[in-house]
């Protein structure tokens, strides 16, 4: 990869990470729609609750839905400037918002951009990114009652730093998830938190062929090995990124390398779903070298097969979230630009016949754009999830799209 492609990548990741940041989301005035959309929370904003989702919901057995957000809350002593985050639930009666738990930043966290997990208790996980007892991050439970406890301050060394990501639970409480930074590489790792809050680095990333900076969360199959994805590293120095797999015992193999090229594009940043055959499905914030991103298919044997790839116009552009897999195969997602409003959409792709189709064109106004959590899908086939953007106040939303 050449030093002016390589730093095209990275400015173009900071102009995402920017426009998020700064609020700058483009907007349209109607769209023609393909299915109902229902925005079921416009966030307000400081001292009323958070703003901005990055993440997209978690859904307990009565449908009720929990998130975070990055920014906003309501605790007048919060030493960020816009407020330290929130974990707030949407409950399904009424569509009422309530707040949780607001962030403080010191030594509860700040700056939460995880999709949680939930537990048979209703007791919620996940990450910040940054405060805590050593100001690069935590691991984080909220009981249903709104009492945060952290189970994890990360120091920023060997034990791993910025843990953007979700978490994946297990049968016995432990937690597994991906920092950013930290370990002993100071490109990121991969690691284990027991139940009873004790943390083991399973992999320490190179930056190398074996990847670097995964700013993903985790997929575990049923005998206990996890994938993901990085952003950067990979072969031949191309710095594509690469799915890869780490067993129990934290031995780590690359799956796949990304390159960058026609047929496969790069740089990686939600998390993968598995199917029962144990292939895996994500997808590429970027292809080639204008391309807007792809949906990808990665088998175990490695094998590496292109599903769709966005133009950045009707299809959609930069998928920034993971995507949702159907029983019959069929996988859906979201754009954070593009679409018939440059605003984002909710896409499926299906498994026979192989098709691509927008079923939603977000406009960035009242219904919400810019999407970037991943989907989460009920029984009845109605997606729920959050906007980055647009709303009531235009600072994001909590939408639920129905057939």
């Amino acid at each position: 990869m050449s030093g002016s492609h390589f730093a095209w990548r990275c400015r173009r990741a900071q102009v995402v990470l920017l426009t998020f940041a700064l609020g700058l989301i483009v907007g349209g005035t109607e769209s023609a729609r393909a299915q109902t959309e229902t925005v079921l929370h416009s966030f307000q904003g400081s001292p009323r609750d958070g703003y901005r989702p990055w993440a997209g919901l978690v859904r307990d057995s009565q449908g009720n839905l929990y998130g975070t957000t990055p920014r906003g809350g309501n605790d007048p002593f919060s030493p960020c400037a816009n407020g330290c985050g929130t974990v707030f639930e949407i409950t399904k009666t009424g569509n009422k918002g309530k707040t949780l738990y607001n962030f403080t930043g010191t030594p509860d966290g700040s700056l939460p951009l995880s999709v949680l997990v939930l537990d048979e208790a209703g007791n919620l996980y996940g990450t910040t990114g940054s405060g805590g007892a050593f100001g690069v991050g935590t691991v984080f439970e909220v009981t249903p009652a709104g009492v945060e406890t952290v189970l994890h301050s990360f120091t920023g060394g060997p034990d791993g730093a910025t843990p953007n990501a979700g978490l994946v639970r297990d049968g016995a409480g432990n937690l597994y998830g991906t920092t950013e930074r930290g370990g002993t590489f100071n490109i990121g790792t991969v690691f284990e938190l027991s139940s009873t809050g004790i943390e083991t680095i399973l992999y320490n990333f190179t930056g190398g062929t074996d990847g670097g900076w995964p700013a993903a969360g985790l997929v575990r199959d049923a005998a206990g090995n996890l994938f993901g994805t990085t952003f950067l590293g990979g072969t031949q120095n191309l710095n594509a990124g690469v799915v890869f797999k780490v067993t129990p015992f934290g031995t780590e193999s690359v799956l796949y390398s990304f390159t960058y090229g026609t047929l496969d594009g790069g740089s990686p940043v939600g998390r993968l779903v598995m199917d029962p055959e144990g292939n895996l499905y994500g997808t590429n914030l970027a292809s080639g070298y204008n391309g807007e991103g792809t949906v990808f298919e990665v088998t175990q044997a490695g094998q590496h097969r292109e599903l769709h790839r966005f133009s950045g116009g009707s299809d959609g552009g930069l998928p920034m979230a993971g995507l949702v897999r159907d029983a019959d195969g069929n996988l859906y997602g979201t754009t954070f630009q593009g679409g018939a409003y440059d605003a984002g959409t909710l896409f499926e792709v299906t498994r026979q016949p192989r098709s691509y189709t927008v079923l939603y064109n977000f406009t960035g106004g009242a219904d919400g754009g810019s999407p970037v959590g991943e989907l989460v899908r009920d029984a009845n086939g109605n997606f729920f999830s959050t906007t980055s953007g647009g709303g009531t106040y235009g600072l994001g939303t909590v939408f639920e799209l129905s057939p």
